[in-house]
């Protein structure tokens, strides 16, 4: 990361020389995210409509050490499991503050990180960390699914701290991550709270903290107690494999230790041990089976090799993931939107729908296919419907001719695992 020059205190200088190239360029980052306003109430649109004050005031008070962010917005977020995650939400100046040291940490910190992290790493992502989990499963039978219990909510202010320091960080970013981590919390009654702990879910600083963070507390630690033992980690998600049960035991218990010594717990339920389970792999009464990683379920799959069918231990979209895409699609009440054209439904849904594909469909494409059929099914609901067709018959004529012309992009150069035309 550039460090900060000293201006030697000279009257009108600033205590920090900041690029403002660094703050247009993290503007146009947050504009690309979007996301809804803080606080304060400033949509990205409003921001915009002032932009050259709002970057040059932003840039004056962190070259200054004047900068103060505001209390981050608290949003609920229900959870698959009928909990509720919540998020802080900071303002768009914020967040574009956070972005500017995001963007200067992580080209410092690449050379740092080892090859086993995997999460806001350029070049790396979230599949590249599930290929290489399937790639391991095939050899090692025992997998330690790791859940760190409320991590976002957990971390110990101090120890981060340390840890940034350690890293070299010029001290004015070390004085915003001092801010931001602190900055309270208000909830949606206007309720501000102060946070001791943490660093909240929502900001741009966050994920890369958390990365910095758990480098030190899990994966450095991983190779030197554990050089036998490869895992994946995306941000706070992690897998490990192990040879046997008793080192997947082993390992378990010592990890558990080493979070409670840097203030974070193993989730004493969702942590588990798994039995890697195929055709080659028959062990029976041995735990768990089956685990879910970044969106995947791993668990024995029917496939078919050289010799015939055999199960192999390999991932697939996880049912809650595809059932929560289906839910979408319901919610989306394709066919009582007669007023829209086939462009207007393709021009809406087709982004969503590409996302979906190019990351569930990756492994095992099969089991994202009734996603696809799902829509399919609504679309045609939706073209009986404007259409007013009556016969099924006519209306399954008029499908197969439409679907020639590629409009969704699930109908264009299909997977011939993923397309499922609707009959």
């Amino acid at each position: 990361m550039p460090q900060e020059k000293d201006t030697g205190g000279v009257k009108g200088g600033k205590p920090f020389i900041l690029d403002q190239r660094w703050f247009v360029r993290a503007w146009e980052q947050v504009r690309k995210n979007r996301g809804g306003p803080g606080v304060d109430g400033v949509t990205i649109e409003q921001f915009e409509s002032r932009l050259d004050d709002e970057l040059f005031k932003l840039w004056n008070r962190m070259s200054s050490g004047t900068y103060f962010p505001k209390p981050v917005k608290a949003v609920p977020i229900p959870k698959p499991d009928g909990g509720v995650r919540v998020l802080g939400v900071p303002t768009v100046a914020d967040r574009v503050a956070q972005t500017v040291v995001a963007n200067l940490a992580q080209a410092g910190m690449e050379s740092v990180f080892l090859p086993d992290s995997y999460g806001f790493r350029p070049g790396r992502g979230a599949l590249d960390a599930v290929g290489k989990a399937r790639e391991r499963c095939q050899h090692y039978d025992w997998v330690v699914d790791l859940d760190i219990a409320k991590f976002f909510d957990s971390v110990d202010h101090e120890l981060l701290m340390r840890v940034v320091e350690w890293q070299g960080w010029p001290r004015w970013a070390v004085i915003c991550v001092q801010r931001w981590i602190t900055a309270p919390m208000m909830d949606v009654d206007g309720q501000v709270s102060p946070r001791e702990r943490g660093t909240p879910q929502g900001g741009v600083i966050s994920p890369v903290l958390a990365n910095l963070f758990l480098h030190v507390v899990f994966d450095t630690w991983m190779v030197r107690e554990f050089p036998g033992v490869p895992f994946e980690r995306y941000a706070d998600d992690a897998i490990c494999h192990c040879s046997t049960r008793r080192l997947a035991h082993e390992l378990v218990e010592r990890l558990r230790q080493r979070f409670t010594q840097c203030g974070l717990e193993l989730h004493p339920v969702k942590t588990k041990i798994v039995y890697c389970q195929d055709s080659n792999r028959r062990g029976t009464g041995l735990g768990p089976t089956r685990f879910t990683f970044l969106g995947y379920e791993f668990r024995a799959r029917t496939v078919k090799g050289k010799y015939g069918l055999f199960d192999a231990f390999r991932p697939g979209v996880d049912p809650v993931k595809r059932a929560g895409m289906i839910s979408t699609i319901r919610n989306w009440r394709l066919p009582k939107r007669t007023g829209a054209t086939w462009d207007d439904l393709a021009e809406w849904i087709n982004p969503v729908v590409r996302g979906w594909m190019n990351y569930y469909a990756r492994f095992a494409a099969q089991e994202f296919a009734p996603v696809l059929s799902y829509l399919n099914w609504r679309l045609f609901a939706w073209m009986r419907a404007k259409h007013r067709y009556r016969s099924v018959k006519k209306a399954l004529r008029q499908w197969k001719r439409i679907t020639r012309f590629g409009l969704f992009v699930h109908w264009q150069d299909p997977h011939p695992n993923t397309y499922v035309a609707f009959q």
